[in-house]
């Protein structure tokens, strides 16, 4: 490859980029060079990765960056997180499920977990002996967290779960899960509570299909069940019951920047691959990139991505300020990862037939890019919430 792909755009380092952070970025993606992409097909191919890279990932500081040193972590912040998560696109990994795990799991302990709980479980997370997923989704409700239907019931100094979930990313694996239930289903949205499951040795906690989806194949996406299953009451996320939904609305911020993350950095790695490939391959006796439609496309689709990585970074800059409002961060999770749709497709289409073969990076893409529109909200509720803004 010629240029790398955080370098095709040219845009000049935020200060949000220390030195400590392009460090972690780089020490990321030999990492992932070296320990996941040579296995990267075998993942596809299985729909899920080995549990082993997961822990390897934890001995080499990729897992729980975020988090404070007293547990386990490394002490930084979501630009860390953006390192790691930047890296995993620019390499071409985009199924490795550590994103999440990160940036949306453990801050959900962090911020609402008691010390005891925070002791007890972001440790094993830095070092990935647990592996964590939320549980949101539904079957009968998807972007509309209100209509939740798990229950969960007090008897004595546990919860009773019951219901079901579907879509959760590193559902296979993850034995650690951030259940969103109902506590008290009269209350609405009042009634929301987040409960932490265990789930080696629990009893009536079920793993159903790893399910078969379009692109991001070596990510385990699962239907889970919970029949019955009890969990202490100290498994509670917050002081009382009925603060989840207060806590989703503080979180997604976070999550919808991260898709933003992941969207531009896949971009730039479409163009750095297309624009290798019409400079090598020909057609009616000249390389590609010599036919001004060609030019013309690759100068459209740079500019977009140089004013999507500007936002982006600026979107970063504020989040580690503590200045990111919900509504920028929909802003970036719709319009880049749209953004991301279209560059892909662009780039597929400058590769002419080989774009359709799946042993080109740009298929992979191709259909990787499409779930970005759709989960941490459609991008058209996020058009819902930015046109509340108004």
């Amino acid at each position: 490859m010629g240029l790398r792909p955080e370098e095709v755009l040219g845009v000049p380092k935020p200060d949000w980029k220390t030195d400590d952070v392009v460090m972690l970025e780089e020490m990321a993606t030999k990492f992932l060079e070296a320990e996941v992409l040579p296995h990267y097909d075998r993942f596809e191919k299985q729909e899920m990765f080995d549990r082993s890279v997961w822990e390897l990932a934890g001995e080499n500081g990729l897992l729980c960056a975020s988090m404070p040193e007293e547990y386990g972590g490394a002490g930084g912040n979501y630009a860390h997180e953006s390192a790691i998560l930047e890296a995993i696109s620019h390499v071409g990994v985009d199924g490795f499920g550590i994103a999440l795990h990160n940036s949306i799991v453990a801050p959900y302990i962090l911020h609402y977990g008691s010390e005891e709980q925070k002791q007890k479980w972001l440790p094993k997370m830095a070092t990935g002996e647990l592996i964590g997923a939320i549980a949101m989704t539904e079957p009968g409700a998807g972007s509309d967290l209100q209509g939740v239907k798990t229950s969960a019931k007090r008897d004595g100094n546990h919860y009773v779960i019951n219901g079901s979930k579907t879509f959760i990313t590193n559902g296979q694996l993850a034995n650690l899960i951030v259940v969103v239930t109902k506590t008290d289903p009269a209350q609405g949205a009042k009634g929301t509570s987040l409960i932490i499951v265990e789930t080696d040795g629990q009893e009536g906690f079920e793993r159903g299909r790893n399910l078969d989806k379009i692109g991001l194949k070596s990510n385990d996406t699962s239907e889970l069940f919970f029949n019955d299953v009890r969990v202490p009451t100290s498994n509670l996320l917050g002081t009382e019951e009925g603060q989840g939904f207060v806590q989703l609305m503080q979180q997604l911020p976070q999550e919808r920047l991260q898709i933003g993350g992941t969207a531009i950095a896949m971009a730039e790695r479409a163009i750095a691959v297309t624009s290798d490939y019409v400079k090598e391959r020909k057609a009616f006796g000249k390389a590609v990139i010599e036919f001004q439609n060609t030019q013309f496309k690759l100068a459209e689709l740079k500019t977009e991505a140089t004013i999507g990585r500007v936002f982006y970074n600026h979107c970063v800059e504020r989040h580690v300020n503590g200045g990111l409002d919900p509504v920028t961060a929909s802003m970036a999770k719709y319009w880049l990862s749209d953004l991301q749709n279209k560059v892909v497709d662009e780039c597929l289409q400058l590769h002419g037939g080989y774009g359709y073969m799946n042993e080109y990076p740009i298929a992979r893409m191709f259909r990787d890019a499409r779930v970005q529109r759709i989960y941490g909200g459609t991008n058209e509720i996020m058009k819902l919430l930015i046109a509340r803004s108004l």
